[in-house]
């Protein structure tokens, strides 16, 4: 019996609840997961997992074996990284996450940049709107747009974006400028289901008193892309991320309204597990994308016609967006 792997397999059933769920995951056959784990329990000569329809349950025992495997399998993945040179020398494998939008605009091509630049490394870029958690889904980097609470993760902030309200030049010459937010009601909106909160848009905050809009719209789509070809075809009035829109708006074929009612800036941040020495892939990684993305974002801005610079700290901050 592979003993590491029969651990692997155990901890992936336990936090995925289910042998059919780390089936999935491991990529490896029902019957091999199940097989595995009861080898494991009969080399031990104990039972730890407590079998039902719906899920699994640890016993006592395999509370105690499950967190020594964690363990163990942490020190051996250390000790291999250690021998395949990832802290002597910048190589291997980086798995990295980003918004969707965000990555294919911003991340994608300082990605390729850095691929030129380091040749030992491969990337595998995972692009998601939903937070991936940074252990479990074994990430080494990730770009969060949001507010982070503090926790073990290691955050660097690399600018922020803000929420903007926009329409095509042609629409709005024809329909009028709304004045405040509450003028909406009589516009045409756009608005996007991959947006929280999407038919309540929110203004004010710092220049402005905080309100939010319930908003009818003309319009739904399930992708930013598309709210933002629907504003430039004229549909009406879309409430997207000032990074989304700047392109457009430099172009000449969005124009921002309701400017003196936007919400605060929210901040961007690049983050990583802060837990144990850094490998050089990744600290030469963050080295490479943060001074970039700073100068992006701040690209974005002065696109938009506004002018507020990235400032960049380190602090603690939560695997959550």
């Amino acid at each position: 019996m592979d003993r590491l792997e029969a651990m692997s397999i155990l901890v992936a059933a336990a936090e995925s609840g289910s042998f059919s769920a780390a089936s999935r995951k491991l990529r490896m056959p029902l019957p091999t997961v199940s097989r595995k784990v009861a080898e494991l329990e009969a080399h031990l000569n104990a039972r730890l997992l407590v079998r039902s329809t719906r899920k699994l349950t640890l016993t006592d025992a395999g509370v105690a074996y499950l967190a020594a495997c964690k363990q163990i399998l942490e020190q051996v993945s250390e000790a291999e990284s250690a021998a395949a040179g990832e802290y002597s020398a910048p190589r291997g494998e980086l798995v990295v996450t980003a918004p969707v939008v965000f990555g294919r605009l911003h991340m994608l091509p300082v990605v390729s940049d850095f691929l030129a630049a380091f040749a030992e490394i491969t990337v595998r870029l995972v692009l998601a709107d939903r937070n991936l958690h940074l252990l479990d889904e074994h990430i080494d980097v990730a770009l969060r747009i949001g507010k982070l609470p503090d926790s073990s993760m290691v955050a660097t902030q690399v600018g922020t974006v803000g929420r903007v309200v926009c329409a095509s030049p042609q629409y709005l010459a024809q329909a009028g400028e709304p004045q405040t937010p509450a003028d909406l009601a009589r516009f045409s909106c756009i608005v996007s289901d991959a947006l929280p909160s999407s038919y309540v848009w929110e203004f004010g905050g710092h220049q402005a008193p905080q309100q939010t809009v319930p908003i009818r719209a003309r319009l739904s789509v399930n992708t930013v892309e598309a709210a933002i070809d629907a504003a430039i075809a004229g549909v009406g009035l879309t409430n997207v991320l000032s990074y989304q829109a700047a392109s457009a708006v430099s172009e000449g074929k969005l124009k921002l309204v309701l400017r003196e009612f936007e919400p605060e800036p929210i901040p961007v941040s690049v983050m990583h597990a802060g837990q144990g020495k850094l490998p050089l892939k990744t600290r030469s990684f963050i080295d490479f994308i943060v001074p970039r993305l700073r100068a992006a974002l701040a690209r974005d801005k002065e696109m938009l016609g506004a002018k507020d610079p990235a400032r960049g700290k380190h602090r603690r901050a939560s695997p959550g967006r």
